[in-house]
């Protein structure tokens, strides 16, 4: 288990929990990824340790209508998940959440919401920035803590933007979990964040 101490928080990190919702974290949800409903639980000494060394808390939410071509129903790789105001976008209970922790919701038009950073336009490809990196920027963040679901989709991509973006990024394993479309994918994906410069702790 990765203890707070091996990350070392203090007022320059900030501890990012990408899309710790119902629907992929609760057996029930719509695109329930394995092992995600003890991850509020294993994040528990992390938030207290990164509260208390005045280090960022902030938390992504996938946060879709209805219809999208996003998901499976309107042509796209997902099953309906998220849809904005449903228990399944709620994020999970058990989950230590201030009032002042910033909450980015990604994907509110229809778009493809891989990255905290950023979302793209499924039939355009044009590319949006969220308002993760300005919380970053204001609280003056220079190291992030990458956390939640899933660790080969959303986590992953939201861990090489960060890099991309000059962050020093650390990717802890036991703090995120993998739903492997394909056989392989959570260590196909460990290796390219290696690889980009993450540490993997």
């Amino acid at each position: 288990m990765t203890d707070p101490s091996d990350v070392g928080y203090d007022a320059t990190t900030a501890l990012v929990v990408v899309d710790l919702q119902n629907d992929f974290a609760d057996p029930a949800g719509g695109l329930h990824v394995a092992g995600g409903e003890d991850l509020a639980a294993a994040l528990g000494p992390h938030l207290v340790a990164a509260r208390a060394a005045g280090a960022l808390v902030v938390l992504t939410q996938d946060w879709h209508p209805p219809r999208t071509p996003h998901f499976d129903t309107d042509g796209g790789p997902w099953p309906v998940h998220c849809v904005a105001g449903t228990w399944g976008a709620e994020l999970v209970d058990g989950l230590d959440v201030h009032a002042d922790d910033p909450v980015v919701r990604k994907g509110t038009g229809g778009e493809d919401g891989y990255s905290g950073f950023s979302v793209r336009d499924p039939v355009s490809g044009e590319v949006d920035r969220t308002e993760l990196q300005g919380h970053l920027e204001r609280h003056g963040v220079r190291r992030v803590v990458v956390t939640g679901l899933a660790g080969d989709v959303c986590v992953a991509a939201t861990a090489h933007d960060a890099l991309a973006l000059g962050y020093e990024t650390l990717y802890p394993l036991d703090l995120t979990r993998f739903v492997e479309r394909q056989p392989g994918d959570g260590e196909r994906t460990v290796t390219r964040l290696r690889e980009a410069g993450a540490r993997v702790l």
